[in-house]
């Protein structure tokens, strides 16, 4: 690989989170090497950052250490993939004093043949690129039907609640990123230990303009030990989806306040259609319901989102708007009827909780769809 000038010194460094690994670490660790030597213009480390494995991953990392330059351990206690991740960054930042981090896993999923394809990326100005199992060209062979299925609705997700539109793998571990966008990173932000740390920051890059692109990959099995991805990872990640969205409590607190108005227009309209105009009671609703989504779209674009730059026009928005109003009206009569038929719960606190879920999702993808500020 012949990198530019532009990217000349630049200093690389691997950071590849391990926990009982010992079948594949060293084998990823020769891989990056390789590459390393098909150029000279940029200085490579690995930094394995190890969780206390049970098992011979640290003493592996240890003897490749004595016989290698640039390959680094820190240890610590097993908190997540998250954690560790955190733990990297800070030691690559402060202690490598890295340009660019690479985010890898260590199981031999992520092919480092294209290594050379991320920094060109690098070099010609992108701030991340991503490893996409998405776009195309990319794949997942070896995954069954449902866990694809799985994948993909994640994503879809994050995407829209979290304002990564554009993005199509917000949960790919294989990413390379300038450390300029990581230097002023909230960790405290990204709270998540676990695996949903990915979605966070890909998340968080984006809403901070990085430029990021996506080259396609194939994500193929471990190439040996056992997948780390736990029962709980995945319950964290659920939980951590709603967070995406809420970077702005000021715009959160203006929607439910048109909300709140949209509710009391939706009974006014609908007991003045009734109690003087005879409109049967089939029928106002739907009126009604229309008169409060048009005066809460008219506020939310010139009130609640004022503020925003966005490029669609204002009839698509309007169109989204009600695409939205009708997911999460689906979203609470859902709720509503597995509380109240399968948990037993009280109709009406069945119902609030159906109104209250529907009401964040609601908002987090108008806020991050129909209103995307592209600024």
């Amino acid at each position: 690989m012949d990198i530019d000038s532009k990217t000349a010194n630049q200093k690389i460094c691997f950071v590849l989170p391990t926990y009982n690994e010992e079948e594949n670490i060293e084998n990823i660790i020769e891989l990056i090497i390789q590459e390393s030597h098909n150029q000279s213009k940029s200085v490579f480390s690995i930094l394995v950052v190890d969780d206390n494995s049970s098992d011979q991953t640290q003493d592996i990392v240890e003897r490749v250490i004595d016989s290698a330059n640039n390959v680094y351990l820190i240890s610590g206690q097993k908190k997540g993939l998250g954690d560790a991740y955190k733990r990297g960054f800070v030691f690559a930042l402060d202690s490598l004093e890295a340009d660019v981090i690479f985010q890898m896993d260590a199981d031999g999923q992520h092919d480092t043949a294209l290594i050379p394809q991320f920094l060109n990326a690098i070099e010609e100005g992108r701030d991340v690129v991503i490893g996409s199992r998405y776009v195309a060209g990319g794949s997942m062979p070896d995954f069954s039907m449902f866990r694809l299925l799985i994948s993909k609705i994640g994503n879809l997700l994050v995407r829209y609640i979290g304002g990564a539109i554009h993005i199509k793998d917000c949960t790919s571990g294989y990413r390379a990123i300038k450390t300029s966008y990581l230097k002023d990173l909230n960790f405290g932000y990204l709270s998540t230990r676990g695996y949903s740390f990915q979605s966070s920051l890909i998340c968080d890059l984006a809403w901070r303009g990085a430029d990021i692109l996506e080259i396609p990959i194939a994500f193929t099995s471990r190439k040996g030990g056992d997948s780390k991805l736990s029962f709980r990872d995945q319950i964290e990640f659920l939980l951590n989806i709603p967070k995406l969205g809420f970077r702005n409590m000021e715009d959160f607190i203006k929607y439910s306040l048109v909300g709140f108005l949209g509710v009391g227009v939706n009974l006014g309209v609908y007991t003045i259609l009734t109690r003087y105009f005879n409109f049967s009671e089939i029928v106002a609703p739907l009126v009604s319901i229309e008169c409060a989504l048009i005066l809460n779209f008219f506020l939310h674009n010139f009130w609640t989102f004022g503020n925003r730059s966005t490029q669609s026009r204002i009839r698509v928005r309007f169109l989204k708007f009600h695409l939205v109003s009708g997911f999460a009206a689906v979203i609470n009569y859902l709720v509503f009827l597995s509380l109240f038929l399968i948990f037993g719960l009280y109709d009406i606190l069945a119902n609030l909780t159906g109104i209250a879920v529907a009401a964040v999702f609601n908002y987090l993808i108008n806020s991050n769809w129909t209103w995307k500020n592209n600024k």
